[in-house]
């Protein structure tokens, strides 16, 4: 019985790397680990040259999921986005309904965005290990400093002229992703005022581009082991196992930031939705299960709905245009897990991030999560979008891949939390016939 309890964890094992992408990419990550560890001077056993041609060979996956994800991310953005504006049905919906939640939503997402600088900004997991070894690793060690952009209130009106596009393809060229953010709200909006016969043929094309897009995205993720192996192994092989403590610290922040923002949310559903913590969250914890062990808030949606329904005894009304809006649009829980990523590695890599920096940063956070499709995963990709603004190296990405799993499970928890809790509160504030109907 004993040397069966001790076979029986094998098999399950086995089929968990064979099977499922975390469970390879923690895996490619120990055996990276491993390898930087023989490669690296504190063993010796091969010469620092040699250590780095094997380095760079190792490192071509990491290279090619870099190219995949960048090559893809515009279309995917702009289709996400203005699907997810036009999922809220009609202008009359939007207006009545709509309006107040997108102002609700937007205000939380702001809350998380702070919530994740404040927490960044005082831990500073970027700074547990010399930022020099980092960037000779990346080959970047003589790469010029970002400079901070003197900013004044003289600025703020060219500035807020300046987010609208002049030209849109000019943007998607030089790949301005936050022109292209705001291209894609206006052209959202706009195309929810048409009648519907108008606008369909055009989101049926968005829609194929997205499942097109996301389709790209699953092929570039069967490189993500390869990538991490290569990536941990060759930082590893430069600074050793502290490689491992500064993934552990950046793990915690987040991990600090998305309970801070739990307690946000009980906090709303104490004071605005007037409802008891304790027995609201017990009514939670089925669809913040799946949530977990999902990481896809589209995949928890039913639940989610059935939760808000008959638990919870929200207005179907309600509770059936919040949560698909909101598993499109209402994204707290990655909006704060981006914002912390940019921070740590910014302080990483000892870029200095000036006032109007994270002023853009925060805005394309803010926006990039309206776009965030809600499958396992991609906040990962979005992130390369918030790393082009911040003028972080966007094959840094790849450094987080090894722990992103566990916070993609946690921060989608908190996402659905989100929706569950904005439910609460418009169902408090607003009455069944203040809803269009179908």
């Amino acid at each position: 019985m004993v040397i069966e309890s001790f076979k029986y964890p094998i098999p399950q094992i086995t089929y968990l790397v064979k099977k499922k992408l975390w469970a390879q990419v923690l895996f490619a990550l120990f055996l990276g680990l491993i390898v930087g560890v023989i490669l690296g001077p504190e063993i010796g056993f091969v010469e620092k040259d040699t250590a780095e041609v094997i380095t760079d060979w190792l490192s071509i996956p990491a290279n090619l999921f870099l190219k995949i994800i960048q090559m893809i991310i515009i279309p995917l953005i702009f289709a996400s986005i203005i699907r997810g504006i036009t999922s809220s049905g009609s202008m009359e919906q939007l207006q009545k309904l709509g309006l107040g939640v997108s102002v609700y939503f937007v205000a939380t997402t702001i809350i998380a965005l702070t919530i994740g600088i404040l927490i960044v900004s005082a831990i500073e997991p970027g700074n547990f290990i010399d930022s020099s070894l980092i960037r000779e690793s990346f080959g970047i060690e003589d790469a010029e400093p970002v400079e901070k952009a003197e900013f004044s209130i003289q600025d703020i009106p060219q500035s807020i002229v300046g987010l609208i596009p002049s030209n849109p393809l000019a943007s998607f060229m030089s790949g301005e992703m936050l022109s292209i953010i705001i291209f894609a709200l206006i052209v959202g909006v706009s195309m929810i005022s048409l009648p519907k016969q108008s606008s369909q043929p055009i989101l049926d094309l968005l829609e194929s581009i997205q499942k097109i897009t996301m389709k790209v995205v699953s092929w570039a993720m069967r490189l993500a082991p390869f990538a991490a192996f290569g990536l941990i192994a060759g930082i590893t092989s430069k600074v050793g196992l502290s490689a491992l403590t500064v993934l552990g610290a950046y793990m915690i922040t987040v991990v600090i930031g998305l309970f801070v923002m739990i307690l946000v949310y009980m906090l709303i559903i104490k004071f605005f939705a007037k409802r008891p913590i304790s027995s609201t969250f017990a009514m939670m914890k089925d669809a913040q299960l799946l949530a977990f062990s999902t990481s896809s808030s589209a995949a928890v949606m039913p639940l989610s709905i059935k939760t808000a329904e008959e638990r919870m005894k929200v207005k179907p009304k309600v509770s059936q245009f919040i949560i698909p809006l909101g598993a499109t649009i209402n994204m707290d829980g990655t909006a704060l897990y981006q914002i912390i990523a940019v921070f740590f590695l910014a302080q990483l890599f000892s870029i200095d991030l000036g006032f109007t920096t994270i002023l853009l940063i925060t805005l394309t956070a803010l926006a990039a999560s309206i776009g965030a499709p809600s499958a396992p995963g991609t906040g990962i990709v979005i992130l390369s979008t918030i790393l082009i603004t911040a003028g972080i190296p966007p094959v840094a990405v790849v450094l987080l891949l090894g722990v992103d799993r566990v916070l993609d499970m946690t921060r989608t928890m908190v996402n659905v939390t989100g929706d569950l809790t904005a439910c609460l509160v418009f169902d408090k504030r607003i009455k069944a016939d203040d809803i269009p109907e179908d």
